[in-house]
């Protein structure tokens, strides 16, 4: 389960917009921000270029935003 308030803290930390975050992983941004609200679930491909994109380096911090229980 993605902890949607840290997720999207990263996102507004890194000043872009999820309309292009969403196209920089193959998704629309309808497909995306279901998954931001755990509607669906991040593919670990996603998770993998969502981290690259949003600078998350620290296994710690990707966990608690993307394993979050």
């Amino acid at each position: 389960m993605t902890d949607t308030e840290k997720l999207i803290k990263k996102i507004n930390e890194s000043g872009l917009k999820k309309g292009y975050i969403a196209s920089k992983i193959g998704l629309s941004t309808y497909g995306f921000q279901m998954k931001v609200e755990n509607k669906n679930q991040f593919k670990a491909e996603e998770i993998k270029k969502l981290c690259l994109i949003l600078c998350i380096t620290s296994l710690q911090e990707k966990e608690e935003i993307f394993f979050a229980e």
